[in-house]
């Protein structure tokens, strides 16, 4: 398998990956917890303004998982949801040390990587953004 074989395949997988725990994320905060649950959470994890970022963090899983998965806007989602993660270790995580079983950082710092990963190199070829966006000198491209 050549090079760019490979670097279509890894960037399809971790973006398929990486949007569905996102996506299940987003749908947990929405459905399992509901949103005055996942207000009463923030607010009890001293996040700010709780009753205005947890809908709007369920809605940017949620939805950014699911643009994630079919390579939508993949570089700006990407972004922000790396933004979302570092948030959540500084407010949220990393006072309780590296190890989720203690609600620490590790799931979080290795969410937002991913996520900037993602954001740096773009969707790959199997994706949205590569067939609304795919040419090399469009100034859309550079999003996508």
């Amino acid at each position: 398998m050549n090079q760019s074989r490979l670097t279509t395949t890894a960037l399809t997988v971790l973006r398929v990956v990486l949007g569905f725990l996102f996506a299940a994320h987003g749908w947990q905060k929405f459905n399992e917890w509901t949103v005055a649950g996942t207000q009463a959470a923030f607010a009890q994890m001293g996040v700010p303004a709780a009753q205005i970022s947890a809908p709007l963090v369920a809605g940017l899983e949620l939805a950014g998982g699911i643009a994630l998965i079919l390579g939508v806007l993949t570089r700006v989602v990407a972004a922000l949801l790396a933004l979302n993660m570092l948030g959540a270790l500084v407010l949220v995580h990393a006072a309780a040390g590296v190890f989720a079983d203690k609600g620490g950082y590790e799931l979080v710092l290795l969410l937002a990587a991913a996520a900037l990963a993602l954001a740096l190199t773009g969707a790959g070829r199997l994706s949205v953004d590569r067939a609304l966006f795919g040419r090399r000198n469009s100034r859309l491209a550079v999003l996508a």
